[in-house]
């Protein structure tokens, strides 16, 4: 189900799925009720309450939603208007929060507050949202609900050497360090995870960098390669939500 899952600070967990978990996400002409069940088998797989993780209606841009502590999970109207955003906010980390993706970069981050508790964010960062910020966006939303220093993992994305783009989108991303690249066949290319890197590092944030390129890796889904497809997810969580 995991592609790779791992620790975080404060005993948070930071895990992203593969295939095996199934497509998570309900704008893709899936069967709702089965995406669904999937959501809850991934629930049941992370040790917290059912219909507790968080998702958020992506839409390219660099707007942060912040996630308000959960008390019994979500109501029916928080399942059915998931927050229009690219990035969720959990200024105290007791949110479950989760990123979808298929060839877009997927980063989820942690900081810890002065008085211990965690803060925590997961982060959609497409060409178009990194080109207007999401990244530092993120990072100054955390900072402001109080974390200290902060670690970010960058799961798998499309990679630099199959992004192709044309030569114009290369130019528009010229303020993106590391964004420029060429694909394995020579042409113009973008390699967003390496940027998501190099802006998270100017930030300050100590960044993990996973491997997997979704083009590549038939375990991944990759919209580029098989559209329509399904959609993977990055999550953050503390266990003891349950």
């Amino acid at each position: 189900m995991f592609w790779w899952e791992g620790q975080g600070p404060g005993g948070l967990r930071v895990a992203f799925t593969d295939t095996s978990a199934g497509n998570l996400a309900l704008h893709v002409g899936d069967d709702p009720g089965a995406v669904r069940e999937r959501r809850r088998a991934l629930e049941s797989r992370m040790g917290i309450r059912p219909e507790s993780l968080r998702f958020m209606e992506q839409v390219h841009s660099a707007i942060v939603a912040e996630v308000p502590s959960p008390v019994w999970g979500l109501t029916p109207a928080d399942r059915e208007q998931p927050p229009v955003a690219d990035a969720l906010l959990s200024p105290d980390g007791s949110a479950p929060l989760a990123v979808m993706v298929a060839d877009c970069v997927p980063v989820v981050l942690a900081g810890i507050r002065g008085d211990g508790v965690p803060v925590t964010a997961a982060a959609h960062a497409g060409r178009a949202g990194m080109l207007d910020g999401i990244l530092p966006n993120t990072v100054q939303a955390m900072r402001a609900a109080g974390a200290g220093e902060l670690s970010a993992w960058i799961g798998p994305s499309v990679c630099g050497r199959c992004y192709e783009v044309p030569e114009t989108m290369v130019a528009a991303a010229a303020h993106l360090p590391g964004a420029a690249s060429r694909t394995s066949w020579g042409t113009p290319a973008l390699d967003l995870p390496a940027a998501a890197a190099a802006q998270l590092g100017d930030l300050g944030v100590d960044t993990v960098r996973l491997p997997g390129c979704t083009m590549e890796e038939p375990d991944l889904f990759s919209h580029r390669r098989d559209a329509p497809t399904g959609r993977f997810a990055g999550l953050i969580w503390l266990p003891q939500t349950t």
